[in-house]
């Protein structure tokens, strides 16, 4: 059992669960992880050696090249966060292999957060389900599709990407189902989670609804 205080945050893209698990691990002075963020760094690392992330040998190869020490800087990297990166998150996320490369990584930070932090925020879709089964606290984030599409267009816009809300929404849509059906760990809330509509929330009401469900679980 895990005995470092963990709060888990799964979801689908543009819920934000980023944001809030960012907001959280500031609040509680917890160190953060967005996990995603391994996934898309594999994904961008396996183009950029020419391969395919839908091929298990190239994307594990990658997988299993990820530098610890390199996180912050791979963090900044704007491939990750475009389209590209977050399907190519999606694809090598569907591998077993690129899972269980990441695996120990992702517990390691769990059970021993880094700078002496005393507890840990994890964002992703399988932290309640497989990362930290047993983490303090389960938040699954959900928010209706055209919602999401519209939050992740806005984002992508300020970027510069040059895209449409209906390629935004119609992509979301394609990476959901992949997620959702996929046989390694696929995006679901744990049964013991508390789900989060944000449909309808801002960044704050987010944030004070998750703080209140933290409260009743210390």
């Amino acid at each position: 059992m895990n005995k470092t205080p963990v709060i888990a945050i799964d979801g689908l893209a543009a819920t934000g669960k980023g944001t809030l698990a960012r907001r959280l691990a500031t609040h509680f002075d917890y160190a953060y992880l967005d996990t995603g963020m391994l996934y898309r760094a594999v994904g961008i690392a396996t183009i950029r050696d020419g391969g395919d992330p839908a091929d298990p040998v190239a994307a594990t190869k990658a997988a299993q090249g990820l530098d610890p020490a390199r996180l912050e800087v791979l963090a900044q990297d704007p491939d990750l966060r475009s389209p590209v990166g977050s399907d190519a998150a999606s694809k090598v996320g569907a591998i077993q292999a690129v899972r269980d490369a990441l695996l120990k990584f992702q517990r390691d930070f769990a059970a021993s957060p880094p700078d002496g932090k005393k507890g840990a925020v994890l964002d992703g879709r399988d932290i309640g389900t497989v990362i930290v089964p047993d983490a303090m606290v389960k938040i699954f984030v959900e928010a209706m599709p055209e919602i999401r599409a519209h939050r992740r267009f806005l984002e992508l816009q300020a970027a510069g990407q040059n895209v449409t809300q209906a390629q935004v929404l119609a992509d979301m849509q394609e990476r959901d189902t992949r997620d959702a059906l996929r046989a390694a760990a696929p995006t679901k809330a744990a049964d013991d989670a508390i789900v989060l509509d944000t449909s309808h929330l801002n960044a704050d009401e987010a944030f004070e609804a998750a703080l209140a469900i933290v409260g009743q679980k210390e």
